[in-house]
């Protein structure tokens, strides 16, 4: 159905090593040049070269081993040319590790009155100025050449949810050429700064099983260093989310790692894992840590409440992190009341913290052969304690 040409013996620019399976859970290793991730893997995201209310040293100290980036954001500011002068992101932020980061063809799909489709790729308005911009696969793809991202996602069209079918067939059509297109290009540059690249195709064809499935047969037909899932979790309901997951999970190559992308709550991290889900990232942990909801091994704690007003204990005693460590309920509910920019800083570490956590954990249920029996148990603590999330 599709045909592209390729150069001839393409290297790959990481390694995924499976080491061991319980079910279809899946834990491994990628290495990078810039480290190793151990997987399943949870990836703060730091959209505009920084994690929100998370210094780069926090991330370090929490154990973050790659974070992600994006290309729409960093396009439009800075810009490519003031982070191709800092040596690149990396440089630029100070961050030693692994980073991933998005096309940016998600950003561009969300501003739906401000953007034009077509073959050649996208049309579209800044957000901050309503300046005109172009992006094209090869233009994203040169745009992460400049930030220098260890890994690199093809640019794709992310349909909206529900999807007509004669619709979600089109963009998928559109999405393996420009995935070509995107692989082509990065076949004909090299890295700026000395260290290799990968490039992560995505799976795309909303909820349709067969379009999912000739969507992922066709990337994996052209061979990518991992493959993403994209186009899951735009408000579709949760059941069918976790069944196009395992329909690609199914087809995609056991040597390469899988990322489900903006994806999701724990509960959902735990379910995907299970269908051979490798690599996760979110908003969720520091976006509601912000608005004063923390979770923890035991359930969620809206820390608003008048009931943590004089609880003189940590968010989370079983959690070892910065915020737990050194900080009472009580304090953290002040300095929300107080309106105090630490309460954001402490809520995001700690989120941050419980997520990262949850995906070791996993992995260490994987490796001892009892994941199942694991999953049920974190899933009847995840619910044991939900509190509405109080604005």
């Amino acid at each position: 159905m599709f045909d592209f040409p390729f150069a001839i013996g393409y290297l790959w620019a990481l390694t995924f090593t499976l080491i061991h399976t319980d079910g279809r859970a899946r834990a491994g290793m990628i290495l990078t040049d810039r480290g190793e991730i151990p997987t399943p893997i949870f990836m703060p995201v730091g959209t505009q070269g920084a994690v929100k209310a998370v210094e780069q040293r926090e991330l370090d100290e929490l154990g973050a081993r790659i974070i992600l980036g994006n290309t729409y954001h960093l396009y439009l500011r800075p810009g490519p040319a003031l982070i191709e002068k800092a040596g690149g992101l990396h440089t630029f932020m100070n961050w030693n590790g692994p980073i991933l980061t998005d096309s940016g063809g998600y950003q561009v799909f969300s501003l739906s009155d401000l953007r034009g489709i077509s073959e050649e790729g996208v049309d579209f308005k800044s957000h901050l100025d309503g300046s005109a911009h172009k992006f094209t696969p090869e233009k994203v793809i040169d745009l992460q050449r400049v930030l220098g991202s260890d890994i690199m996602m093809v640019l794709d069209e992310c349909t909206p949810y529900p999807c007509e079918e004669r619709y979600a067939i089109e963009s998928n059509e559109m999405t393996m050429r420009w995935a070509g297109r995107c692989k082509n290009m990065f076949e004909r540059t090299r890295p700026l700064y000395g260290k290799n690249q990968a490039l992560f195709a995505i799976v795309q064809g909303s909820t349709y099983a067969s379009i999912r499935e000739a969507s992922t047969i066709a990337l994996v037909d052209m061979g990518f260093d991992g493959y993403a899932i994209g186009g899951l979790s735009v408000g579709e309901p949760t059941d069918i989310m976790y069944e196009m997951t395992e329909v690609c999970t199914t087809i995609l190559p056991q040597d390469r790692p899988r990322y489900l992308m903006g994806v999701g709550t724990p509960e959902n991290l735990l379910e995907s894992i299970e269908c051979g889900i490798d690599m996760f990232d979110c908003v969720l942990p520091t976006r509601n840590g912000r608005n004063g909801l923390f979770f923890t091994q035991r359930g969620k704690i809206n820390i608003r409440n008048a009931a943590y007003a004089e609880d003189f204990n940590p968010i989370d005693e079983e959690c070892e992190c910065y915020t737990c460590r050194t900080f009472t309920r009580a304090y953290i509910r002040h300095l929300f009341k107080a309106r105090e920019i630490m309460a954001l800083q402490l809520a995001s570490i700690h989120n941050l913290a419980f997520y990262l956590w949850l995906c070791n954990s996993a992995r260490q249920a994987i490796l001892n052969d009892c994941y199942r029996v694991w999953k049920s148990e974190r899933l009847n603590s995840l619910s044991a304690e939900v509190a509405e999330l109080t604005l």
